[in-house]
């Protein structure tokens, strides 16, 4: 992984690659974009976040089909797909984050349980997507997800430039 923190070690990897990264975030109110930016210079790889926590800011600033959000809920793997693609098609970006879940206490049902949550990752690599249940009090599942995320972002960026 490097030396630093997981938010410098991204930072360099962005930068090393010449990329940018915007986020799109719901459950987790913009830490992940506060962490990223935590680290001197990140200006050189961050564009923006946007903390799209209501359905309306979902679609209205995000183009996630309000279809999508009917179909699937605002808690779903199509729905943060949907945040990913469409904040790296708004910010003009190599990579963009969607995030969307249930950080409680209240807010889950049987189906949709507090700590669901959904991260995507959409880049010039791939879109993925990855479905986490964290445990713990609101702050803990927030933490937690903001840890995958920036984990999922490394990954991706350690893996071979394509050619």
């Amino acid at each position: 992984m490097g030396t630093g923190s997981l938010e410098e070690v991204i930072g360099r990897l962005l930068r090393n690659r010449g990329w940018r990264i915007a986020t799109a975030e719901s459950c987790t109110g913009g830490l992940i974009a506060h962490r990223i930016t935590n680290v001197s210079g990140s200006s050189d790889y961050f564009e923006s976040g946007i903390v799209s926590y209501s359905n309306e800011a979902k679609m209205e600033l995000l183009k996630v089909p309000e279809g999508i959000i009917k179909a699937y809920g605002a808690v779903s793997s199509q729905t943060a797909i949907a945040m990913a693609e469409g904040i790296r098609r708004l910010r003009n970006t190599n990579m963009g984050l969607g995030v969307t879940g249930i950080a409680g206490p209240t807010g889950g049902t049987a189906a949709k349980p507090v700590g669901l949550v959904y991260i995507a990752l959409s880049s010039e690599i791939r879109v993925e997507c990855n479905e986490f249940r964290f445990e713990g009090e609101r702050e803990a599942i927030k933490l937690k997800t903001s840890e995958a995320a920036l984990e999922m972002i490394r990954r991706q960026l350690e893996e071979p430039a394509i050619v």
